[in-house]
């Protein structure tokens, strides 16, 4: 009688259906399931739903399946359609134009400095420039990271100093600020489309590009001639997390608190999943015949030099570009005084 009594329950236990979830939140990110936004937005969705005690659900939408573009998926975060979107620097800087600041070269030194700055007053104050510049639709609620830092990469010869790249045809998107990048460091920018850039340094239409070595190898440019990198890491990959304002405002205080750990544990899991994944497609590149090469500090202020005008051009062109600039530049010399004294302190 006890058995057939437990059966009895455990059956009724299964038939009662799954209590649906207070709040649901549609989150888009890019199509590939092994990347640094895709690891992010997993660990997201499995913090802020057992720490909201199932109160929260969190779908993933990879891909194309709610929006098509950069452009149309932020809109769909201010219109309400979409709730989180990542998006790079260059994806969201025709709403936001400031955030180009990711593509300024040699502004964070390494990813000690740039994890210390994107977890404090800097991003805050992106976040109050999203929301003016969006009114009141589109919220940061954290920067991460997407494919670890942007060095040059190129078919022809190590790249040792800027007088290296002179007259080189490198790749870029079609934006301003990395054209004038290029142009500053001798070399002649040359926009092509990401799904083009293959055939191109195969063709030589271009000769270089510049590029994380996971991409690198991912798209598999090796095999297209991409025989040289320089790891002169002149831009952190920058990955911008969105969500709706009217979204996260509804959610009650307590809700608020796990959606903010939620996106604490996603910046964390992003700043590590490129080192990781980085450390086997230097070894693959270098294995398949490529050269990588470490600029000397001397050697990397020069670059630094050589890009200085871009400092001046973003400053005078770009709408929100001066006070940016210099919120990141005191936010990264705070950084690099914070961790140099710790540094110190270690050594003692």
């Amino acid at each position: 009688m006890i058995k057939k009594l437990l059966s009895t329950l455990a059956a009724a236990a299964l038939a009662v259906p799954a209590m649906a979830a207070d709040y649901n939140i549609r989150a888009v990110v890019g199509s590939n399931v092994n990347d640094e936004d895709y690891d992010g937005i997993v660990v997201f969705k499995d913090y802020v739903e057992a720490a909201s005690n199932g109160a929260i659900e969190v779908e993933i939408f990879a891909g194309t399946q709610l929006c098509a573009n950069g452009a149309e998926c932020l809109q769909g975060i201010a219109d309400g359609s979409i709730d989180v979107y990542i998006s790079t620097s260059g994806g969201a800087a025709g709403i936001f134009p400031y955030v180009q600041i990711f593509d300024l070269p040699y502004l964070l030194r390494d990813d000690r400095v740039a994890e210390t700055v994107l977890r404090g007053e800097f991003t805050d104050l992106l976040r109050k420039k999203a929301l003016e510049s969006s009114g009141g639709t589109i919220r940061l609620m954290t920067i991460g990271n997407t494919g670890g830092w942007r060095n040059f990469a190129n078919t022809q010869k190590t790249i040792q100093k800027p007088s290296d790249m002179e007259g080189m045809k490198i790749r870029t998107v079609v934006a301003d600020l990395p054209q004038e990048l290029v142009k500053a460091l001798g070399a002649a920018p040359t926009p092509i489309p990401w799904p083009e850039l293959f055939t191109s340094l195969q063709t030589g239409v271009v000769e270089g590009s510049k590029n994380g070595i996971t991409d690198i190898m991912g798209m598999k440019f090796p095999d297209a001639g991409l025989q040289y990198v320089t790891l002169d890491g002149h831009a952190y990959m920058g990955a911008l997390w969105w969500m709706n304002n009217d979204a996260y405002m509804a959610l009650p205080d307590d809700m608020k608190r796990v959606v903010n750990d939620g996106f604490y544990a996603l910046q964390q899991a992003t700043f590590a999943s490129p080192k990781r994944k980085s450390i086997q497609a230097y070894q693959d590149f270098v294995a398949g015949g490529g050269t990588i090469y470490v600029p000397t500090p001397e050697e990397k202020e020069m670059f630094k030099e050589a890009a200085a005008p871009v400092y001046d051009w973003f400053k005078a062109n770009v709408d929100g570009g001066e006070e940016v600039f210099d919120a990141m530049v005191a936010a990264a010399a705070e950084a690099e005084a914070e961790i140099d004294k710790l540094n110190m302190m270690a050594a003692e």
